[in-house]
């Protein structure tokens, strides 16, 4: 008995010390995490408006309200997860960066941000979080196809497969038409909110 009493003080014992190192340690490595992750975040949104010289977090974002908006535009599978603002050298507003989540990704959710100026004019297109298939729908992560999207001013874009002309227009990833709609859904889901709620843009 005493045997199993020592034992179990023991296991106890080292239970409390594991514990409490566990603890200790996401102490010491919370802040430089938090930090290495807001500076991801901000290249991320200087990557997709460069024209920024830095960035504000959207304080009047609802994610709820937002959710509301884009079903009501017939966008179901997307989410706004934060939006922030993109400040001149003077401190004023010149665009927004809006970060979307697709549901509709062929080999699960793609996150992305979007970069869109204050006329409305979308500025980048950068993967947040993408895991399609290599060489097909990993495509969308590509220059080539994410560079159809910058400098373009309009309503809403839609992709193609027939070559089909104009700042609209998206030529769609070849064997990954699903990848292709679920990355323009998600930028054209990040225009309805800008246009909506964030000065118009556009369709003004």
């Amino acid at each position: 008995m005493n045997k199993i009493v020592k034992n179990t003080l023991i296991l106890t014992a080292i239970t409390v010390v594991a514990g409490l190192s566990l603890g200790l340690v996401y102490g010491i490595t919370e802040k430089p995490i938090q930090a290495a992750q807001e500076k991801a975040k901000q290249e991320a949104f200087q990557a997709v408006l460069s024209d920024a010289d830095s960035f504000e977090t959207y304080k009047e974002f609802d994610a709820d309200a937002a959710a509301a908006l884009l079903k009501e535009n017939g966008y179901t599978q997307d989410d706004i997860i934060e939006v922030a603002e993109g400040k001149g050298a003077d401190g004023e507003t010149i665009g927004y960066v809006v970060n979307v989540t697709s549901h509709e990704g062929y080999a699960g959710d793609i996150e992305m941000s979007v970069g869109i100026l204050n006329d409305g004019t979308v500025k980048g297109v950068e993967m947040l979080s993408i895991g399609e298939t290599a060489g097909l729908g990993m495509k969308a992560d590509e220059s080539d196809f994410k560079n159809q999207f910058k400098d373009k001013q309009v309503e809403k874009f839609s992709y193609t497969k027939t070559g089909e002309e104009g700042d609209d227009k998206i030529d769609a990833i070849s064997g990954a038409t699903i990848t292709t709609n679920a990355v323009t859904n998600a930028v054209d889901s990040a225009l309805v909110y800008f246009q909506n709620e964030l000065g118009g843009g556009a369709n003004e």
